[in-house]
């Protein structure tokens, strides 16, 4: 086969499609040349922990959004790898939360197993990527960090692997330049012991105002409070943290809030989202989509309507993350070899992703929403070779995960879940999480 693939990231959804291309060869199949290219100096994408913020040693865009002290705010249990499960790797069941250094080890465990770093050219960044009607082919323009050398090559197929939670989305407030305090966003955000002893003021209500308003409140803060446009998080919180409606205004160190009350802040941390970002396409390349389940623009969630050779991984918002990455990356590998046909008429790649943007429609119920990826994923894997797993037992374990936090938002990480891969139910952890303040994997791990 004398294909060229190019794979823009080594995060979880770029080492997804490594491991797809490797498993096929594997089995014996003849699999295209493979070039993965990533910015950062190592892989895993988000899961890399950097003391940076702004800019990187290289000068670029800090990629990583990841802070410290963090713990999967899902069961581990509805992420495992098909063909790699937490006891292969660890050797052991284990907890069912894991931190981020436990959730790094594991990703590593699969792909180096699998042998495929050498594939991988790191601290490359990539400048464009151009369309070659005539060739049929593509142009990427790289930047060599280490080298400080631009360079082209061709390649049959793109597949942009590079992430939808890296550019955040940074809103304006009357007031913000004049505030006498911290302002940062989520992205941003590294070590809540910066918080300590502070009134924080958290505006979203989504998983990261959740769960970094849990870290600051863990690790002392004096108070928490989180603002919503739409609707509040509706927890049973601490005592010490509250939820007001919209804010309006910052006057020196008061917050306004749409409801009329005020309250004094220290520091403001934005967890407003992120953009799907990609400067280094060109408009007829570019995905531009909201954050949503069905993405536009991508039949089968994967293949980009408007040049079908084109492919992107990992751009839905996310109940399954590692799983559904496989399964996208298997489908994809399987058209790019030949094994899967995509339809040659637009209108009918069209069609399909608006009926999967008409079915996310029909309800907004949490329910609903993680069995409409459940049916997604089992959907992508029943073309391919990628291993059948339980896929609606790890809905189950999402829904109860959802009754667990409505119980105790932050007692929800002490339950235990069992593995849709090994069926062996995990292990309780040894520290309840308001009183683990060692995220380690030594720790973590420890009888």
């Amino acid at each position: 086969m004398t294909k060229r693939v190019a794979i823009i990231g080594a995060g979880p959804s770029g080492l997804a499609q490594l491991r797809a291309f490797q498993s096929a060869a594997q089995k014996g199949a003849e699999i295209p040349e493979v070039v993965c290219f990533e910015k950062q100096s190592d892989w895993g994408g988000l899961w890399n922990y950097t003391w940076r913020t702004g800019v990187d040693e290289n000068g670029e865009p800090v990629h990583c959004s990841m802070y410290r002290y963090l713990w999967t705010n899902g069961p581990k249990e509805g992420l495992e790898f098909a063909d790699y499960s937490f006891e292969e790797h660890f050797g052991k069941q284990i907890a069912s939360y894991p931190p981020r250094a436990v959730m790094v080890d594991y990703i590593e465990g699969r792909v180096n197993k699998a042998g495929v770093r050498d594939w991988i050219r790191f601290n490359s960044v990539i400048r464009f990527v151009e369309y070659d009607a005539d060739a049929d082919d593509f142009t990427v323009t790289v930047h060599d960090m280490e080298k400080d050398h631009v360079y082209k090559e061709r390649f049959d197929h793109v597949i942009v692997a590079s992430g939808h939670f890296s550019s955040p989305n940074v809103p304006e407030y009357p007031g913000f330049a004049d505030f006498h305090g911290r302002i940062v966003h989520a992205h941003d955000f590294r070590d809540a012991r910066e918080f300590e002893g502070q009134d924080v003021l958290l505006l979203g209500s989504s998983y990261s105002a959740e769960d970094i308003g849990s870290q600051c409140w863990k690790y002392g803060a004096k108070t928490v409070t989180t603002s919503y446009r739409s609707a509040p998080m509706g927890f049973k919180w601490p005592d010490n943290w509250e939820e007001k409606p919209a804010l309006v205004k910052v006057e020196d160190k008061t917050a306004h809030f749409a409801d009329g009350s005020t309250k004094k802040i220290d520091a403001i941390i934005l967890c407003t989202g992120y953009k799907h970002y990609f400067p280094f396409l060109p408009d007829d390349l570019r995905l531009k989509t909201k954050n949503r389940l069905a993405t536009a623009d991508l039949y089968k969630g994967v293949v980009y309507v408007h040049n079908p050779k084109m492919f992107y991984l990992g751009m839905q918002d996310q109940w399954f993350t590692f799983n559904m990455f496989d399964a996208q990356a298997w489908y994809v590998r399987d058209i790019i070899m030949g094994r899967i046909e995509v339809p040659a008429d637009k209108q009918v790649l069209m069609a399909d992703v608006s009926e999967r943007e008409t079915r996310e429609e029909v309800s907004d119920d949490v329910k609903y929403a993680i069995k409409y990826q459940g049916a997604y994923v089992k959907e992508l894997i029943a073309d391919t070779d990628y291993p059948s797993f339980d896929v609606d037992g790890a809905c189950e374990a999402f829904f109860e995960w959802k009754h667990h936090k409505a119980d105790d938002i932050m007692a929800f990480r002490n339950h235990s879940y069992k593995s849709v891969i090994t069926g062996t139910m995990a292990e309780p952890h040894h520290t309840p999480w308001k009183d683990a303040l060692d995220d380690s994997m030594e720790a973590y791990l420890r009888a």
